[in-house]
């Protein structure tokens, strides 16, 4: 009982202090702060899906039991570049994958509805034209859309798409790395977590935002940070979004073009 208020004080005292919807103006920040560590420009956030480990819910037949062969529920995470996460849905089924739990979560209905107050249109840096939206980048297990870039597949890529993908996994990668900082901080993420699945959440949640207040307050050590137990989910095939391959090809061509390309990104890939 301890253990389960405190961590829901936790979460009501911090969450809307450092975990607050970002708005127009300060999506143009993380957007600047992307472009600057992780030269993917317009980003205006990293997706991806986590499993945790529990042990079997009471009654829960198998909606927890994962691919894997464990119980679990997901943590599903928006984070920024500077390593903090922006927007969290915890409690999941295990057994759903990435695409229906964003499609499922709040974050993923505001984007869909388009109510997260996401900046206007603009150009790329060093360019005119287009206007170009801003996006979130995630795996190939999330839908491709005009504000949701994924990686192409890995079969018969073109230099050109394989420059996209790579350029795509510097920024994506920040998500993991999240996700890397928060295990190591709080140990209990590495094994089966033994408490009742609500006060489970509830401590998940709590160590997602004690990880905004600490990385505020006292940065953090980057080292090891992807040597983590957290599994990610199973790839699961969605189709494209006409638009999104669209905003995609634009984002191709500025990667290959003399203002958005990177000296070392042919050696890279």
């Amino acid at each position: 009982m301890i253990i389960r208020e405190t961590c829901v004080a936790i979460w009501d005292a911090l969450h809307a202090a450092v975990m607050a919807q970002p708005h127009k103006e300060q999506w143009k920040e993380i957007a600047d702060v992307f472009q600057k560590t992780c030269q993917f420009p317009n980003c205006a956030g990293a997706i991806d899906g986590k499993h945790i480990r529990i042990k079997k819910p009471v009654r829960s037949g198998s909606q927890y039991y994962n691919y894997k062969k464990y119980f679990s529920f997901v943590l599903f995470a928006m984070c920024d570049a500077n390593y903090s996460f922006r927007y969290i849905d915890v409690g999941s089924y295990g057994s759903r994958s990435d695409s229906a739990v964003f499609a499922h979560s709040e974050f993923g209905k505001m984007l869909q509805d388009k109510a997260l107050d996401l900046p206007e249109h603009t150009t790329l840096p060093g360019t005119t034209s287009p206007a170009m939206s801003f996006v979130f980048v995630g795996e190939e297990a999330f839908a491709l859309g005009e504000n949701l870039m994924r990686p192409y597949s890995s079969r018969g890529l073109s230099l050109a798409r394989r420059v996209f993908n790579y350029r795509l996994t510097r920024a994506r990668r920040v998500v993991e790395c999240v996700f890397g900082i928060l295990a190591n901080k709080w140990r209990f993420l590495h094994t089966p977590i033994h408490l009742k699945l609500e006060t489970a959440i509830s401590a998940v949640k709590a160590a997602c935002v004690l990880h905004n207040f600490v990385r505020a307050r006292d940065g953090y050590n980057f080292d090891d940070s992807l040597t983590h137990s957290l599994q990610s989910h199973r790839p699961s095939v969605v189709r494209g979004h006409r638009q999104g391959a669209a905003v995609r090809e634009q984002f191709i061509a500025y990667f290959m073009s003399p203002h958005g390309a990177l000296p070392w990104q042919l050696e890279a890939i």
